[in-house]
């Protein structure tokens, strides 16, 4: 918030008391009006809607109220005059040393420039990505990685204490299948004739990770495949019908648990083999891939590690009265918090189900301390909101304690032409490979230039044009730009004086100029704004705006003397002025950069 806003908010609280002890207002009356930064300097710097606001209740015509709210105003060092708008709208002209101070301060303040302290005393906790370590990460969770990671940069720099955290599923089904997807392939090396399951991870990664226990163990971990598949139902066997695949026989989902427990009885304790290659080799190609892609995690948080924390949140659940027994299965009962149905924790085989790992991850969540949790999820995990909260209100938390925030797919495009983005074998399009095409800097930016729930149609000849339609890039030109200007200044033989500059900065009078200054004092409440909003595109569309009002200017206005000339002591105070501005454009289109995971170049 701009320094000048709570002179004019005391100074308005002024004039309501003062209303109120002429009994034009009433005592009990609470102010809910707004002061905002207009958008044209023809109104001024700031408005207030106190007037309109307050009217009704103090029986009078808002421009009337206005007049009177107008004469009752203190006088303020800043605020050089004000007036009546419209119907009533007060606006306020600051001073031109006020109007200036903002220079100031980004010179000062430098990279801390528009942050703040203001929640300091706040934890919070960001969890996303968290995808299953069964495969690499494709577009979609480069979405969730870019947004979460921005949003947890941006609530770092208005205070909060920040927890980054990857939740790790390695306790769940998905993983036996990938182990024994990972064993078919091994036996497949060892010269037995599999048929590879439907419902198994079909990738040749698969068969990557089986190489090396093959090159180090040989055929000692086999088994026959006649054995292996012994007692197990029939898998799946689909036919097409009018373009869409059609079951005829077989239950792809009982054949591969009927393989994961074979796998699991035949291999005993070298089941673990498969299990912690696979999940090793899967995760750590996710953390090289999001490092690579700036994305860093405080905590990479593992499943296995909450298994001895599901009893008890299960017990406490039971103990308030929302568990019951039913086809052997256990059950919670959501639909007492509004879920569209009950919910199983524990199958009828004693397994546990995921929602139940996640009623004791959440809580354990809270319990750390942390004031408020955010989970960055897929919009396919829409239905699961309800239950989790259900289950942290039954088991007594609160659940405004929580704040969900779902993101849309995303749909590659290549001008006109939609990418495919899957192949024949059902692999998507990854996350590395789009990085490889666009870079790091586009992919990061285009993720998160939207609402995190509007679908995001990415366009990668865009993304790497260079061109003011590619917003990334005339944002980081602006950046490049500006050092340009500063290296040509010592080449010709001139230096930054921020003595002279701060002199002149009266002689930056144009009306774009004034527009310019205006924007830099709006990032320290648009960065707030962006953070607590968690909404990173409020941010990306400030940059967008100064960028584009910078080269505007820069376009219209010379900075730097022609060459050959012999510029006038009027003409350096300017330069000096123009060159102070320019300075503190490439430090707030840096600071946003770098809250955003981009890189600010000083050439392109």
């Amino acid at each position: 918030m701009s320094e000048q806003v709570p002179a004019i908010e005391q100074s308005l609280d002024f004039v309501i008391e003062s209303l109120k002890a002429d009994n034009i207002l009433p005592t009990d009356w609470q102010n809910n009006s707004q002061i905002n930064r207009t958008k044209d300097q023809a109104h001024g710097d700031f408005a207030s809607n106190l007037a309109m606001v307050a009217s009704k209740v103090a029986g009078m015509k808002p421009r009337d109220l206005a007049e009177k709210i107008v004469a009752l105003l203190p006088k303020h060092a800043d605020v050089a005059k004000v007036e009546i708008a419209g119907a009533g709208f007060i606006n306020f002209f600051l001073d031109s040393n006020a109007r200036f101070a903002v220079l100031d301060n980004i010179m000062q303040q430098k990279g801390d420039f528009g942050t703040s302290q203001t929640f300091a005393d706040k934890k919070i906790q960001v969890e996303f990505v968290s995808a299953n370590p069964t495969s690499s990460l494709h577009v979609g969770h480069g979405r969730g990685a870019a947004f979460g990671m921005s949003v947890a940069n941006l609530l770092e720099a208005v205070g909060y204490q920040v927890g980054r955290e990857y939740y790790v599923n390695d306790a769940g089904r998905q993983m036996d299948i990938l182990a024994t997807s990972t064993y078919i392939r091994y036996l497949e090396l060892c010269g037995e004739p599999i048929v590879f399951p439907v419902n198994g991870y079909r990738g040749d990664y698969v068969t990557d990770i089986a190489k090396p226990i093959y090159q180090e163990f040989s055929d000692k971990l086999k088994t026959s495949w006649g054995n292996f598949v012994k007692d197990v139902p029939a898998d799946a066997i689909f036919s097409e019908k009018d373009g869409e695949k059609v079951l005829v026989s077989g239950d792809k989902e009982a054949h591969i648990d009927g393989l994961i427990d074979n796998a699991k009885a035949n291999l005993g304790d070298n089941y673990r083999i498969f299990h912690e290659k696979a999940l090793y080799s899967i995760l750590s190609d996710i953390q090289d891939d999001l490092a690579d892609f700036n994305v860093h995690f405080d905590k990479w948080f593992s499943e296995k590690s909450i298994q001895d924390a599901i009893i008890p949140a299960l017990e406490r659940l039971n103990e308030q009265g929302y568990l019951y027994e039913k086809d052997g299965n256990v059950w919670f009962k959501s639909t007492e918090f509004g879920d569209e149905k009950d919910r199983v924790v524990r199958r009828a085989n004693g397994q546990f189900t995921y929602f139940a790992s996640d009623i004791a991850y959440h809580k354990d969540k809270l319990d750390r301390g942390f004031d408020k949790i955010i989970d960055v999820w897929g919009s396919d995990h829409h239905g699961y909101i309800k239950r989790v909260k259900s289950a942290l209100t039954a088991m007594g938390y609160d659940a405004e304690r929580m704040d969900v925030i779902l993101v849309q797919f995303v749909t590659l495009w290549r001008g006109d032409e939609q990418v495919q983005m899957s192949s024949r074998s059902g692999e998507f399009v990854t996350l590395r490979e789009l990085r490889e095409e666009v870079g790091n800097d586009a992919a990061r930016f285009y993720y998160v230039a939207r609402k995190p729930e509007q679908h995001i149609d990415f366009d990668l000849q865009l993304a790497k044009s260079q061109s003011k339609d590619n917003a990334v890039y005339y944002i980081q030109y602006a950046h490049a730009r500006i050092c340009r200007v500063l290296e040509r200044l010592e080449e010709r033989g001139y230096s930054y004086d921020d003595s002279i500059a701060k002199q002149s900065q009266s002689l930056l009078n144009l009306l774009i100029e004034n527009e310019l200054i205006s924007l830099l004092s709006a990032y320290p409440e648009t960065l707030q704004r962006s953070a607590v909003q968690y909404e990173p595109h409020i941010l990306t569309n400030y940059l967008k705006e100064l960028a584009s009002l910078f080269h505007a200017w820069y376009n219209d206005n010379r900075i730097l003397p022609k060459d050959g000339e012999t510029p006038s002591d009027d003409e350096l105070n300017l330069m000096q002025a123009r060159l102070r501005l320019s300075k503190a454009v490439r430090q707030v289109v840096q600071n946003g950069l770098i809250l955003l995971g981009l890189t600010a170049p000083t050439s392109m």
